[in-house]
C-alpha cells in the first residue's frame, strides 16, 4: 500500500513540518467526515503532517497504512457511540502488528451510544493499549492537544511497548 500525504498548507513554518505524521481516521462502522476534517485542522496547527484515511475504515486497511506509514501518531476518532467497542477490536489489531506496538494511539469522541463512559470503561481501552483517551468531557480538546504536543520522533521511542507484544 503507497499512501502519499497531501503537502502541509503553505502557511504551516518550514520547522514545524519536521514534526512527523500523524494518521487521523474513524473505525469501519463510523461513516462520519466532520470530526476527521476538524482533528486534521488541529493537528496541522500543532506542526505536523496529517493522513486522514477518512471514514468507515477496515481494520486492515488502517494496520496497512500505519505500516506504510510510520506515523508519530494514531488518532481514531468515533462519532457514532461504537467507539468503546470498536475501539477495543482495532487497538488489538494495531498492537498485534509488526512495527505498530510501540506507536502512540489516541481514541476520542462519542465512545458510547448511552453517554458518557464511566471511569472503568475508560480505562479499560487505556489498559487494551490506548495511550489516551478522550470522551466527550468539555476539556477534550484541550486536553487532546497537551497530549499531541508531547508525542515525540518515531526515532526516539522505545522497539516495544512494555507489556504489549509485538
Amino acid at each position: 500500500m503507497n499512501i502519499t500525504p497531501l503537502a502541509p498548507p503553505p502557511h504551516t513554518p518550514a520547522a514545524a513540518r519536521r514534526r512527523g505524521t500523524v494518521v487521523v481516521t474513524s473505525m469501519a462502522s463510523d461513516s462520519h467526515t466532520w470530526n476527521l476534517v476538524y482533528l486534521q485542522l488541529l493537528i496541522e496547527e500543532l506542526g505536523y503532517e496529517v493522513v486522514n484515511l477518512g471514514p468507515c475504515v477496515p481494520d486492515d486497511l488502517l494496520v496497512g497504512a500505519c505500516r506504510d506509514l510510520a506515523p508519530e501518531l494514531v488518532v481514531i476518532s468515533s462519532v457514532n457511540g461504537h467507539g468503546h467497542q470498536d475501539g477495543l477490536r482495532v487497538i488489538a489489531a494495531l498492537r498485534a502488528a509488526d512495527g505498530l506496538s510501540a506507536t502512540p494511539v489516541v481514541i476520542g469522541g462519542k465512545l458510547g451510544v448511552t453517554g458518557r463512559q464511566s471511569p472503568e470503561e475508560l480505562a479499560a481501552l487505556t489498559a487494551a493499549g490506548f495511550d489516551a483517551v478522550f470522551d466527550d468531557a468539555s476539556t477534550g480538546i484541550a486536553d487532546f492537544s497537551r497530549f499531541v504536543s508531547t508525542v515525540g520522533p518515531a526515532a526516539l521511542r522505545p522497539a516495544e511497548r512494555a507489556g504489549v507484544p509485538a
